[in-house]
């Protein structure tokens, strides 16, 4: 509902029925892992976070939530392309980027860090 309420706000049209459909079958898509790291989401955390428990434990709270997984809303549209599965922490850090700044902003950090990057 998020998602569809969000893009409603935006002046987008929105249908409850095609935001879900296109959400589970991205859900399906992804093999239970977030779409940009690969690794495994945490299932279980799902309606699970506190935000009483969050204000009281803060940082470290919201850290044990990093790979519940998320919805990527990446286009403006309900197909199966419109979104991707993801941690909590990717789509955090990920924000409101497109997946090729996004990817451009991990490769600067990494070689800021020292790495080099090859192409696979």
């Amino acid at each position: 509902m998020a998602h569809v309420k969000r893009d409603r706000a935006r002046g987008r049209p929105a249908v409850r029925t095609l935001y879900k459909e296109a959400i589970h079958a991205a859900v399906l898509l992804s093999g239970g892992r977030d779409t940009y790291t690969g690794e495994e989401l945490n299932w279980h955390l799902i309606s699970t976070y506190r935000n009483e428990e969050s204000k009281a434990g803060r940082h470290g709270y919201k850290a044990g939530f990093a790979l519940l997984p998320t919805v990527d809303h990446i286009d403006s549209g309900a197909t199966e392309s419109s979104f991707r599965i993801c941690s909590w922490r990717t789509n955090d850090s990920k924000n409101d980027l497109t997946v090729e700044q996004f990817i451009q902003l991990c490769k600067t950090v990494v070689v800021f860090a020292g790495y080099s990057i090859s192409n696979h």
